[in-house]
């Protein structure tokens, strides 16, 4: 299936956001160790769906398909589970690497072996309880591995001290996966500034509402941003004011590309509305590091060049382990749309300014990557009639935008 995209000329419209991913598979892995009722607002999504099965059918075989979240955090909980599973997905899951989470559960007491390849999915796992302790794990790694052991870390005999080497990737999703478990009734924090320390103690149970997902309000900033100046104007229901989500830091660094954003309400922890409207301020030239928020990337690679602004991004080493190596594929489809990236150091992307020939009538590949959709959906705002291939994977976190697209008015039509 092909989508093909047409923007309207002025946007005013109001979008009940997506729950946020990133919380509903942390308080779904947590409530599956306290019990209790299940979280509210979960995410629809399809890595939340492979969580909740996982969890609450507990199936012999746990197949999460395209879902990174779901195989890091589910090997982990079902290591500390007293059953034997396997655990696999797709076959670009079966090309992630998961070995160094093995070799750290393995460290702390896990029965894990590999079903295939040595370091990657499939897996076969004899769970029981872990024994925990110290371990030392080099702080570039994804933070999907550190969260995985960390909620873990409770239900260990010795709980866990974690110290993590070197530079620390992603740092605002510990704190989220430690916010989540502290909200459960966990003794769970930083002790020092490379060291993460979880006392031996129970979940509690509890009554837990999930936030909207300030991922998914990039997409909506980034229709803001290329819709340019004019009487637009959208509202997102559902974020809160001083959110823990990481890409909340979306506000700030769209405030450089001429996006404002105003809060209904700052009351703590209370999910409101939030508007985005035009301001005139733009950056003449983008610098940023993307270390804490990789899954902003692809959004701001769109928009700055589609508004003529030259970037040089850095922080992106974990965009080579995605859903496809995110870096390759943003230099291949922006080249069709004739704006020629170049990478560094295996996690840098820049745009200097050089164009090249668009290709006519262009169709955006989406790698089986979510993001890749959303991100170059807005784009069709600056190129009429854009064209996306396998629109559908949006499913993966989003499964709304589509129509959300249409209800803000873009029209968009299947193409053969």
């Amino acid at each position: 299936m092909t989508y093909a995209i047409q923007a309207p000329e002025q946007i005013s419209t109001t979008i009940n956001l997506p729950a946020s991913k990133s919380i509903s598979n942390r308080a779904l892995i947590v409530h599956a160790y306290a019990g209790g009722p299940m979280p509210e607002n979960l995410s629809d999504c399809d890595d939340t769906e492979v969580v909740i099965r996982a969890i609450t059918h507990r199936p012999t075989v746990v197949d999460i398909h395209a879902a990174g979240t779901a195989m890091r955090f589910l090997t982990a909980y079902l290591a500390s589970q007293p059953e034997s599973h396997d655990i696999t997905g797709t076959e670009r899951m079966m090309q992630r690497p998961i070995g160094l989470l093995v070799d750290a559960l393995r460290h702390l007491g896990a029965d894990i072996q590999y079903i295939g390849a040595e370091g990657y999915p499939p897996l076969h796992i004899d769970g029981h309880q872990l024994d925990g302790g110290q371990i030392e794990i080099d702080g570039g790694v994804s933070s999907q591995f550190i969260s995985a052991l960390l909620m873990a870390a409770p239900m260990m005999r010795q709980g866990l001290e974690m110290r993590l080497r070197g530079d620390i990737i992603s740092r605002p999703y510990i704190d989220l996966t430690l916010c989540v478990m502290r909200d459960y009734g966990a003794q769970a924090d930083w002790t020092r500034h490379d060291t993460i320390t979880v006392q031996p103690r129970h979940y509690q149970q509890r009554q837990y509402l999930i936030e909207n997902d300030w991922s998914a309000a990039s997409y909506w900033y980034e229709i803001m941003a290329l819709m340019g100046d004019g009487p637009h104007e959208i509202h997102l229901r559902g974020l809160t004011d001083g959110s823990k989500q990481g890409d909340s830091a979306v506000r700030y660094i769209f405030s450089m590309l001429g996006v404002k954003t105003s809060f209904e309400s700052n009351k703590p922890n209370v999910p409101t509305t939030v508007t985005l409207s035009p301001c005139i301020t733009l950056a003449p030239k983008m610098t940023f590091d993307f270390v804490n928020q990789p899954d902003l990337a692809q959004t701001f690679v769109v928009t700055c060049t589609l508004l003529g602004i030259p970037f040089h991004f850095t922080g992106l080493s974990t965009l080579r382990i995605k859903e496809t190596d995110r870096i390759e594929a943003l230099k291949r489809e922006m080249l069709k749309l004739g704006f020629v990236l170049r990478d560094a150091n295996d996690s840098e992307l820049i745009w200097d300014g050089e164009r090249t020939t668009p290709m006519d009538n262009p169709i955006i590949n989406t790698y089986n990557d979510h993001r890749m959709a959303m991100a170059f959906a807005p784009a069709a705002i600056r190129i009429p009639g854009l064209r996306i291939d396998n629109p559908e994977v949006v499913s993966k976190s989003y499964p709304q935008f589509w129509r959300h697209l249409r209800h803000a008015g873009f029209t968009i039509t299947d193409m053969p």
